[in-house]
């Protein structure tokens, strides 16, 4: 109500349109320094500065800030002199659990009458607070913490909303009448991000980027009246402000709009454009100031020109044409004439064309290197790929013979490549190109080496291909090509993922498997058709539900206290009644971790923290996980049993709805998948069927059974890296920042801890990835295979969907498309390192073992 009569009444207002990543830090750099941060700042954690930067609170004469200690400090860390002055509270406060989130604006705004209070007895900051150029800066996160805890469309959510605009009522008050109503103040507010309906916030979705904004007090237009204003959006509908006037900027703009609100020069890098129709002066006025804010974009662009010129040949530097110098100075001129003759309009137009060109420019500089760039790493991608695949040919299949390498050949070849290297760093030594250059430049020249040295392999190939029937090739190279695609358009539409899954269910059925596995064959299917289920849900976190969590673990309990029973029977399984201590510790954790979740929410639901019991009980079994599983036998199915119950305590502990379904259904499905590829082995005829109950991980990497590779293990391969995607997006969106939901940490901590509450949501995203990874460990021993094999077949099919996603990468179009663009490809780069460590990981929960200290008896 409060805000409404402003708008009404007093003010102008419109929508801040801000920037991925949607996040505090980078929204109030935004906000405060008019520029867009660098992501590089998400390595601080969003609360260190990596580079200095200047901000209006820097050009103000004096600032007084109060609120959170995640985001004031580094705008006084910035500042040159000592005038900008932060009041924080503590960072615990900070608590997702606790007492009600309002009171951290409750917190502000009674340090804030308190601080006006004390200046009446203080002289000295009477008289700073009666200076011109001073900055007051109210950071209230109320708001942000009850929509994280309890999600926006809640009563604690609508509250704090209630709280805050009484609250800036009082303030606006109490600094007018310090101020004997002299008419001097401007008042802004606006925020830093949006939330979604499921209470995060981070990517690109309009509910987070799309901001309020409204401006009222000394120098700011009053209300507008219009009678017809189009939007994309619903909110003048929604909000019934169809007849007022509504002013969108970006929101860089706030920086420069503050900056001439109170007169100081604006921030030395803000690219934010002054927004002109928010003022309320004389049009000499507006000119002057659009007219300087030109010249500060300008000499960034100019700065940026210079250094691309010192590092780049004169022959071959290209500049920006629309900005040449004559055109600068003839922008100049003509603004200056037109300022002087009285055409301010002419002037403010002729002033946005030179900041939009400026911009332009800037963007140009920035992306200068890109196509040489680009295709220096395209070439190393192919190279590198053609070369693994020549590799897993020449030592992993039998289609090419032993070649002779010809030594003179191979010294002619090294001196020509080595001559083409020295060429490429001499050009970028004399352009002084920074050291990243020569990786990606001279990277694909030792690539490309590797791979014309395997020529002869390339011909015998060639030969031994052309025999084959084309038909053949042709209907291989379609379905790996389909495949690929599919695990890339799985990046876009989770749904893609379920006709995967469906088109995995009738592989036995294709493949003529069924006949000689009817019972497995048909589990399969199954598991199958449950795990294509989880990727048409929506994404985790959106609507939690507890009782499902509880009835998993559950679950989970009677489903391992049937397995145990199977395994006591079996007399030659159970040799040892520690083994067997072991499981039930396991499945007692399960049962412990259901309690604590099921304890936690009720709670955090009214209102009475996280109890301390099972905070402990909840960090135990984090750490236990990891270990319990060495202490179990290293035959297979006991092994994998142990790693599932372990890993599924954890899980449970981070789960808020359906997702804790996830893991159970896909290691079912991983344990069929086992079985199956038993069964394709004999199908093929490639080795005769073992009996895996008795198999034991410890003892299966004889190098002498290992067979070579088969057109069969492409396929697993494909299965491998499908399942990898699967556990990636069966459940949310990873590339997607705002698919997190803070709820999930809830079991270890509610105290706000970027670090800390990122790595337990990223475990969380582990565990079903290492599920998998364990599986195919043990396909690969199994199947006979070396796991170096099978991992290179695993490289090849990663490479190739990263170089797909290297050529999709944008930095056009909406935030959400660059925002995905960029995290995709990142994602998929690591996917090659990270798909290693699991495999280490996985071979080390598999075949290590822990033998625990044994009290011996005595006989006399």
């Amino acid at each position: 109500p409060v805000f409404r009569g402003i708008l009404e009444n007093n003010g102008s207002w419109g929508i801040s349109h801000t920037r991925v990543p949607t996040e505090s830090r980078p929204g109030h750099v935004a906000l405060i320094a008019g520029f867009y941060e660098d992501v590089s700042a998400v390595a601080k954690g969003w609360k260190e500065n990596p580079v200095e930067f200047d901000s209006v609170f820097n050009e103000s004469k004096y600032t007084w800030s109060w609120g959170s200690p995640d985001i004031l400090p580094m705008f006084a860390k910035g500042a040159t002199g000592d005038h900008v002055y932060t009041f924080c509270y503590t960072a615990e406060s900070e608590d997702f659990g606790a007492q009600d989130a309002a009171e951290l604006d409750t917190w502000v705004f009674d340090h804030v009458k308190s601080f006006f209070n004390s200046s009446r007895s203080n002289q000295t900051l009477f008289s700073a607070l009666h200076e011109d150029k001073v900055v007051l800066f109210l950071h209230l996160l109320g708001i942000d913490t009850n929509g994280h805890a309890h999600r926006p469309n809640s009563r604690e959510y609508k509250e704090n909303i209630k709280k805050v605009d009484e609250g800036i009522k009082e303030i606006v008050s109490m600094i007018e009448n310090f101020y004997g109503n002299d008419g001097k103040t401007a008042f802004i507010l606006t925020s830093d991000h949006g939330m979604t309906d499921w209470g995060s916030h981070g990517a690109g979705h309009p509910s987070e980027t799309l901001t309020p904004l409204i401006v009222w007090g000394a120098g700011v237009n009053y209300p507008q009246k219009v009678t017809f204003q189009f939007f994309e959006d619903n909110f003048l509908k929604e909000w019934k402000l169809e007849d007022l006037k509504r002013l969108d900027v970006n929101q860089a703009d706030i920086a420069p709009l503050m900056a001439s609100l109170i007169g100081v020069p604006f921030p030395l890098n803000s690219v934010g454009t002054l927004p002109l129709e928010y003022l309320n002066n004389s049009a000499h006025f507006k000119a002057e100031s659009i007219f300087t804010n030109a010249v500060q974009i300008l000499e960034q662009f100019k700065v940026k020109m210079s250094q691309k010129k010192k590092t780049t040949l004169s022959f071959l530097f290209t500049p920006f044409k629309p900005l040449s110098d004559s055109e600068q100075i003839n922008f100049l001129k003509k603004t200056r004439l037109y300022i002087q003759q009285q055409k301010y309009d002419e002037a403010v137009s002729l002033c946005k064309t030179l900041i939009n060109l400026a911009l332009e420019g800037l963007s140009y500089y920035h992306t200068y290197d890109r196509l040489f760039l680009g295709l220096s790493i395209a070439m190393g991608f192919v190279g590198w790929t053609t070369y693994v695949i020549l590799v897993i040919i020449k030592t992993h299949t039998n289609l090419t013979k032993t070649v002779q390498t010809n030594n003179k050949e191979t010294t002619v070849l090294f001196y020509g490549f080595a001559l083409v290297g020295m060429i490429i760093a001499f050009f970028l030594l004399i352009q002084t190109c920074p050291w990243t250059y020569y990786v990606y430049c001279l990277l694909p020249v030792a690539v490309w080496y590797a791979v014309v040295r395997e020529l002869p392999v390339i011909q015998d190939l060639a030969r031994n291909l052309l025999s084959l029937r084309i038909g053949q090739s042709i209907g291989f190279i379609l379905v790996c090509t389909l495949g690929i695609e599919i695990l890339v358009f799985s990046f876009f539409y989770r749904s893609t993922l379920t006709i995967g899954l469906l088109v995995f269910a009738g592989w036995p059925v294709v493949t003529q498997l069924w006949v000689q596995a009817k019972t497995t064959a048909s589990i399969w299917t199954l598991l199958c058709v449950l795990l294509a289920i989880f990727p048409l849900m929506p994404v985790v976190g959106r609507e939690p539900n507890i009782s499902l969590v509880i009835a998993t673990g559950l679950l989970t309990v009677l489903i391992s206290s049937i397995s145990l029973t199977s395994l006591c029977k079996s007399e030659n399984k159970c040799r040892k009644n520690e083994h067997l201590r072991i499981h039930f510790y396991q499945v007692l954790s399960i049962a412990l971790s259901t309690y604590v979740v099921s304890s936690t929410h009720d709670s955090l639901k009214n209102k009475q923290g996280l109890p301390i019991l099972n905070q402990i009980v909840s960090w135990m079994t984090l750490v236990s996980s990891s270990v319990l599983p060495l202490l179990s036998p290293t035959f297979l199915f006991q092994r994998l049993f142990s790693i599932l119950l372990s890993l599924m305590s954890t899980y449970l502990l981070l789960s808020t709805g359906y997702e804790a379904l996830f893991p159970l259904v896909l290691s079912g499905l991983m344990f069929v998948w086992i079985n199956m590829e038993q069964e394709a082995l004999q199908h093929y005829g490639l080795s005769l069927k073992q009996k895996l109950s008795v198999f034991n991980f410890a003892y299966a990497t004889d190098i002498t059974q290992f067979r070579q590779l088969h057109l069969d293990d492409v396929r697993r391969s494909f299965f491998f890296v499908f399942f990898i995607v699967t556990a990636f997006f069966g459940t949310g969106n990873i590339a997607s920042v705002n698919s997190f939901d803070p709820a999930s940490v809830y079991c270890f901590l509610t105290v706000f801890s970027p670090f800390m509450m990122g790595s337990l949501l990223l475990l969380k995203v582990v565990i079903p990835f290492v599920l998998v990874s364990c599986a195919f460990e043990a396909v690969q021993v199994t199947t006979q295979l070396s796991s170096k094999s099978l991992f290179l077949i695993v490289l090849v099919i990663s490479d190739i969907m990263a170089l797909h996603f290297f050529f999709l990468v944008k930095d056009y179009g909406s935030w959400l498309d660059i925002g995905t663009s960029i995290s995709h490809y990142v994602l998929v780069m690591s996917l090659t390192i990270f798909m290693m460590l699991m495999n280490g990981l996985a071979q080390l929960l598999t075949t290590k073992r822990l033998e625990l200290p044994r009290t011996t008896k005595h006989h006399s």
